[in-house]
């Protein structure tokens, strides 16, 4: 798959600088990604990570900079806004609903894109991740934790978005479930669906992703693809503790 240097920029966020009251986080981020590529965002715990994607959905907005999303400037939009112009985001934690049975999650939350055929239906997604569609009666609160995973992330796919972001999507799995989640990723980009992914998994990430980007306390400082990334193993020990 093409970078975001080839291909057309989906998302593109400059000097973005953001934090909580009178505490400074981020300083001057930079960040593209481009239509059907998957980018991964990487660092410590602590370094930034989360208020990035907060800042992306709008969760909280920016201090100083710009985020433009298909060419049209989303920083400080709301969140619901935001998801209707095409982002979606699997957070961490996957804060699915007890009560709902999984096909309820599933066509509640889809939501065709105006002038284009729905690509992820209900049945697209159950071919996506058959233990959901061998569960689909069963409530949220019924499923184990890497089927709430798939689930969470078959929600997201049911908007169908045009960034899918997951945050920690592999976090607290056992290995063979943690294996199903790759394996799905790397079907989305077989699929050309753009993706914005954190996780601390490195080496796994690294056929997966097209570049990579690393954060140390609040700014970038590295950022190059996966034969850059694999060449120079002294980033994995200095940035990402592995």
């Amino acid at each position: 798959m093409s970078t975001a240097t080839t291909t057309k920029t989906l998302l593109d966020a400059k000097s973005i600088e953001a934090g909580y009251g009178a505490s400074q986080v981020l300083f001057g981020i930079d960040l593209t990604i481009g239509a059907g590529e998957v980018l991964a965002l990487l660092g410590r715990n602590g370094m930034g990570k989360s208020t990035l994607l907060k800042v992306l959905t709008g969760t909280i907005s920016p201090m100083r900079g710009d985020v433009h999303f298909g060419g049209d400037a989303i920083g400080g939009h709301k969140p619901d806004a935001i998801a209707r112009r095409g982002v979606a985001i699997v957070p961490e934690g996957r804060h699915v609903f007890p009560n709902l049975s999984v096909d309820e999650h599933l066509r509640a939350f889809a939501r065709p894109r105006p002038g284009s055929a729905p690509r992820w239906t209900v049945e697209a997604l159950y071919g996506l991740f058959p233990r959901l569609a061998e569960r689909k009666a069963n409530a949220g609160n019924q499923l184990s934790g890497g089927e709430q995973q798939m689930l969470a992330i078959a929600r997201a796919l049911s908007t169908h978005p045009r960034l899918l972001i997951l945050d920690e999507a592999t976090e607290g799995l056992a290995p063979v479930i943690r294996e199903e989640i790759w394996h799905c990723i790397a079907t989305l980009k077989s699929e050309g669906e753009a993706i914005l992914v954190v996780d601390k998994y490195v080496q796994r990430l690294l056929p997966l992703a097209d570049r990579h980007v690393i954060l140390e306390r609040g700014r970038v400082v590295w950022r190059g693809d996966s034969a850059a990334l694999d060449a120079d193993r002294s980033l994995w020990t200095r940035y990402l503790g592995v």
